[in-house]
């Protein structure tokens, strides 16, 4: 840690003494030019009001001994305040002087990238130890983004590290002809391809929602429809899967949603198809809305897998794996889930998973504002408006 200078910890004393020294000289001289000026003719008058007369000795020496009181008494109070001020502000910069030291070694440990960098509670006063919470927070939070970068990096890492190692095995072996371009080649070197396509693609599209370069075209349209729009567009691999797919909107038939048609169906698929990968053949999905005071949910459960607790706050964030089986399948980007958030945050929604436990399956909720209640985030849907980074949450 780097040795804090003598001279900056005097500093603060010395500017407080400074600035009660100023101010009592001031007011000193404004008292004693008042007195000066302002006092001995006003007692002059008083004298003579009195009876003694305008040459009287006695009076020339009574006038001297007011004024040499006056002195003596402004010069003992300036002396009296300046030592009194020179104390308070000896005891203030004492006050001050330990946490702000530590705030400053701590903001200084944090600039060098200490993001575990803390403020132990000094309890020097409520203003102190506010500043000190809050520089704490900061510093949490910041080393929370540092961790999801390292994470973010690592994770990218390991998507690419797969395609790009095969795409460079088979050019090797083309070159050296141990392989030849057969049709099952081809299609090995198409799908790393465009597996590396749809992550390229997966995050851009994150970056243009966080960022609020989404463009959302927001018109009422009937929950039961976007329900049943994204079942069909995913019947086929729930088929094959072996899992069956329900849809039930006849408690809600009639409920409309203020929201983006394509950009909504793309959230619901994606969480389909993540149910989809933690359903074992013979399970269930169940795709549901209601009404929930202004909004409107749309949710989708599974008896599948389920969520163990620890994992349920990390869901929707980028590559998290907390179980490899349930982050990802072997196609996956593994954004799926931060995409639809970043979605639903644009719309002015939330967007949450709960699951009793591991082998309990896994319940999603998508809670989008009702144009029949209005919506106090958004205002008014408007066509192809871009989504303005105030009203995004973080992801």
């Amino acid at each position: 840690m780097t040795p804090r200078r003598p001279m900056r910890r005097h500093a603060l004393a010395t500017r407080l003494l400074a600035g009660q020294a100023v101010v009592l000289l001031a007011g000193a001289l404004t008292v004693g030019l008042v007195a000066a000026l302002v006092g001995p003719p006003i007692f002059h008058e008083h004298l003579l009001q009195t009876g003694h007369p305008q040459d009287s000795p006695e009076l020339a020496h009574i006038e001297l001994a007011y004024r040499d009181a006056s002195f003596i008494s402004l010069s003992l109070g300036l002396l009296i305040s300046l030592l009194a001020a020179g104390a308070v502000s000896w005891f203030l910069a004492r006050l001050l002087r330990r946490p702000l030291g530590l705030v400053t070694d701590a903001a200084r440990e944090l600039a060098r990238g200490h993001y575990a960098t803390r403020v132990p509670d000094v309890g020097s006063g409520t203003e102190l130890d506010t500043l000190a919470t809050s520089f704490n927070v900061m510093a949490s939070r910041l080393e929370g983004v540092e961790d999801t970068r390292r994470r973010l990096l690592s994770d990218l890492a390991h998507e690419l590290r797969t395609p790009i190692a095969t795409l460079a095995a088979y050019h090797e072996g083309l070159t050296d002809g141990v392989i030849t371009l057969t049709p099952e080649a081809r299609t090995v070197l198409v799908e790393q391809t465009e597996r590396l396509a749809r992550l390229a693609d997966d995050l851009d599209e994150v970056s243009r929602a966080e960022e609020g370069r989404l463009a959302l075209t927001r018109a009422p349209v009937l929950a039961a429809d976007l329900l049943r729009a994204a079942a069909d567009s995913v019947r086929d691999p729930y088929r094959s899967g072996g899992v069956d797919l329900r849809v039930d909107v006849d408690p809600a038939p009639d409920l409309l949603v203020d929201a983006d048609r394509t950009r909504v169906g793309q959230v619901l698929t994606n969480v389909l198809s993540n149910a989809l990968r933690h359903t074992g053949p013979g399970g269930t999905v169940t795709l549901s809305a209601h009404r929930d005071g202004a909004e409107v949910v749309l949710q989708v459960r599974d008896d599948g897998e389920g969520i163990a607790a620890t994992q349920l706050p990390h869901v929707f964030e980028r590559f998290y794996r907390g179980d490899s089986a349930r982050s990802r399948d072997r196609s996956g980007s593994g954004i799926g889930l931060t995409i639809s958030k970043a979605i639903v945050d644009a719309h002015g929604g939330t967007i949450d998973a709960t699951s009793a436990g591991a082998g309990t399956g896994a319940t999603f909720r998508i809670a989008l504002p009702s144009p029949q209640h209005g919506n106090g985030r958004e205002g008014h849907a408007r066509s192809d408006e871009p989504v303005s980074p105030s009203n995004l949450h973080k992801t």
